[in-house]
């Protein structure tokens, strides 16, 4: 899992990335609004704990506009303040869940689990992803391409499956490892490559365009975008 932390006290910062950490999650580090802003806007991210109050943006701001792109990123905001007005207004303005300091690292990577969960909730309400002129139904574990079939081994469908979840977002290998194989990529280093080629063969090779990018210096992503 790929988390952003967004806060300005460092040695709280340091804190919480050295216990996600040691959950196996990868962290990415943010110590002002502006910065935060801009890597919560990648849309690469699993969940964003995010202060409410920062120097420059502050949490408010931040999760108004991630929502105004349509980021739908979980966010686990962190306040001191413990005020029922304020939590409303971060909840009003898109934030998922709400912890004020001081708090339990437990109860932290609780509630970060319980968004998870309640996220992958929604994901398998869907029945069907797409993209462009590709489906990807769930329910009959059936793709498509332009309206013809296409034979997928299992893993190469739950590659696929991991792709079209996160539509135009650049995922590293680390990431899809995680997500599609669940253990370490020691010893596996070029095999999100190997899949992805098996992938492409499949799903681009002989249609007017390709879907599956690659991002220099991070990994993939899936793409309907000429």
């Amino acid at each position: 899992m790929h988390v952003l932390v967004v806060e300005d006290e460092q040695r709280l910062a340091y804190l919480l990335r050295r216990v996600l950490l040691e959950e196996r999650h990868t962290v990415d580090l943010a110590y002002d609004g502006d910065k935060g802003l801009d890597l919560a806007l990648s849309d690469t991210y699993d969940v964003v704990v995010l202060d409410l109050m920062l120097p420059g943006i502050d949490g408010l701001e931040i999760c108004r506009q991630l929502r105004a792109e349509r980021i739908m990123t979980p966010v686990l905001m962190l306040t001191a303040r413990g005020a029922v007005e304020d939590r409303v207004t971060g909840l009003n303005v898109g934030a998922d869940d709400y912890l004020t300091k001081p708090f339990a690292m437990e109860e932290l990577l609780a509630r970060i689990n319980a968004l998870l969960r309640r996220r992958d909730r929604r994901f398998d309400e869907a029945s069907q992803l797409s993209i462009g002129d590709l489906t990807l139904d769930l329910v009959r574990h059936e793709v498509r391409r332009t309206g013809r079939i296409v034979d997928l081994t299992a893993k190469e469908f739950a590659l696929l499956e991991y792709l079209l979840r996160h539509p135009g977002q650049a995922l590293s290998r680390t990431q899809i490892v995680d997500a599609v194989w669940r253990y370490d990529l020691e010893g596996l280093s070029n095999v999100v490559d190997i899949y992805i080629h098996y992938l492409r063969d499949k799903i681009d090779q002989g249609f007017a365009y390709p879907l599956i990018k690659t991002v220099r210096g991070v990994g993939y992503k899936i793409d309907a975008r000429q």
